[in-house]
């Protein structure tokens, strides 16, 4: 199995105390865990893009376990979870299409515990410093509405490049005060991924 080259990875919490002046109580907390990786196919076209794959298959659970430890919760409390990737000006957005693939799913989806509903996913080609949305949606019922959500993120320094910026993000709740109604988390069954 490839491995990803790895040059670095940042870690960023991010929690919701107040909302339009009310109190959030538990504050919501969403965890992104982001790997500036080498693109390996910078810079040239290859059909098969299965070493791609593979270093997602490696980064789903790598990622989603420094979430999950960065909100101190168990893999059983994480709601929600997303992915995305950003590539660098040599490579091309099926390199991140390949990276998000859904092997990445299934070591993430063990590092939350379940995930019945697909992992939301945005790919993206820009430069360093770039903002990259990841989008978020409940681990185990898409239409827990509460839970389509996003968290932005940027490294200042990456993508370069021959580089990929691949971040998944994990949440122990939904959005601040959500009030649009919908299946709740505490409702959700979790079997087809849907309710």
């Amino acid at each position: 199995m490839i491995k990803a080259n790895i040059r670095k990875i940042v870690t960023v919490v991010e929690e919701v105390l107040t909302e339009m002046g009310q109190p959030v109580s538990p504050p919501t907390r969403r965890a992104a865990a982001i790997a500036v990786i080498e693109n390996p196919l910078a810079g040239r076209y290859q059909a098969d893009l299965e070493d791609l794959m593979q270093i997602g298959e490696e980064l789903g659970g790598l990622l989603g376990e420094k979430c999950v430890a960065a909100l101190g919760i168990s893999p059983a409390e994480a709601q929600s979870y997303g992915k995305a990737a950003l590539v660098g000006e040599n490579g091309e957005l099926e390199h991140a299409a390949a990276i998000l693939h859904p092997r990445l799913g299934k070591p993430l989806r063990a590092a939350v515990e379940k995930g019945a509903a697909l992992v939301p996913s945005n790919k993206k080609r820009g430069p360093m410093g770039h903002p990259l949305d990841v989008p978020l949606g409940h681990k185990d019922a898409a239409y827990v509405r509460s839970h389509f959500d996003g968290m932005e993120v940027r490294v200042t320094d990456a993508p370069r490049a021959d580089e990929i910026l691949v971040a998944v993000a994990v949440t122990d709740s939904g959005r601040p005060l959500p009030r649009v109604g919908g299946l709740t988390h505490e409702e959700a069954e979790g079997k087809d991924g849907l309710r």
